[in-house]
């Protein structure tokens, strides 16, 4: 067995039960605050408490290039990645911001980038390759690669749980990964580039016709390779950054740390992730519906609610990071607002 088909933690029935229970005694309409209270709920199942909290966030970017890059399919060139790298640790960058506001923990790895050798400060340099390799050519990443990404993932779990982290979000950066985590939602819905397929970053509707041909040409060269499995979808098409959240979001559950979802990018290697390990769904949270063509498809096949609907089409774990917010004020209207009975209110009629 490899390690992600191992089980996963079980949530806890017990204080989900309580949660609810605490919810009808809250000075409030059964049910009026809806996401907020079932948000509130699913943490205290997943830590397993009655006083559910995101007091130490932890927030990792993964970063890899693609090869994919020579079809000339996004708008901004390779060099962005490496340029990220720094902005991200230098505190310039949206999520670096976001950190900053919910006192998280920001931990930045490069998978796999293009170019010389570096030492950026606070960034952790592993590159497993230089990038993948062009997929309308040859596969992304060999498998042992993928598992290398994916290990990378698993690690930067630990290390959360390690320092006490209370939830956590995986965010990326990779020039080019919207079309290469759309090529492998095609693999997973078996549908074509016309399907799932979007301007990313912001690309002309010509640029976007041919992102579109440059990913079927993809599915047809590797159809056979991968059929129905889901591992050889993330290797032929898949990212280095792409792999090591599928990685991440499994070690997730397994060792019980609940996690949000971010957009369409982060989506894939969420749904990549319950295919591999149908019991990672109930670990997730996920933070908004992204402005990127397919991502509402992706949520629908994880039964999603996302928190946000701000057109956003970032990523780095922006959209995630946003509705940080939003699950802090659940723990904390769900922890500290009166009940009936404290406040001498009387409740509703049975």
């Amino acid at each position: 067995m490899n390690w992600w088909q191992e089980p996963c933690q079980n949530p806890s029935i017990e204080a989900k039960q309580q949660a609810a229970n605490h919810q009808l005694q809250l000075t409030k309409p059964t049910g009026s605050l809806s996401e907020l209270e079932n948000v509130a709920v699913q943490l205290a199942s997943l830590q397993n408490t009655d006083q559910p909290n995101i007091d130490f966030p932890w927030i990792t970017i993964f970063a890899g290039d693609h090869g994919v890059m020579e079809e000339n399919i996004s708008a901004y060139p390779q060099a962005v990645t490496r340029q990220m790298l720094q902005n991200f640790t230098t505190g310039g960058a949206c999520i670096s911001v976001i950190a900053r506001e919910y006192q998280a923990k920001l931990q930045v790895i490069d998978c796999g980038s293009v170019g010389e050798a570096y030492e950026y400060a606070g960034v952790e340099r592993y590159c497993i390759a230089a990038g993948t390799a062009n997929f309308t050519k040859t596969v992304a990443l060999t498998e042992s690669q993928c598992i290398e990404a994916m290990n990378l993932g698993r690690k930067s779990v630990e290390d959360a749980i390690a320092a006490g982290a209370s939830i956590y979000v995986a965010g990326e950066m990779g020039i080019g990964n919207t079309c290469s985590a759309s090529a492998v939602a095609c693999f997973l819905f078996n549908e074509p580039a016309e399907k799932l397929t979007g301007v990313g970053t912001g690309i002309r509707a010509e640029q976007l016709a041919h992102k579109k041909q440059v990913i079927d040409q993809a599915l047809a060269l590797h159809q056979d390779y991968v059929g129905q499995d889901v591992f050889k979808a993330l290797c032929a098409v898949g990212g280095l950054e792409i792999a090591a959240m599928v990685g991440a979001y499994i070690r997730c559950a397994q060792l019980g740390l609940a996690m949000v979802v971010d957009g369409f990018i982060s989506t894939v290697s969420a749904l990549v992730a319950v295919r591999l390990n149908p019991a990672v769904r109930e670990w997730m949270l996920f933070g908004h519906q992204s402005a990127e063509y397919g991502h509402q498809l992706l949520l629908q096949a994880l039964e999603a609610k996302p928190l946000l609907k701000l057109n956003l089409r970032l990523g780095e774990g922006s959209g995630a990071g946003a509705a940080l917010g939003l699950i802090r004020l659940a723990c904390r209207l769900h922890n500290n607002m009166a009940t009936f009975a404290q406040a001498a209110v009387i409740g509703e009629k049975v």
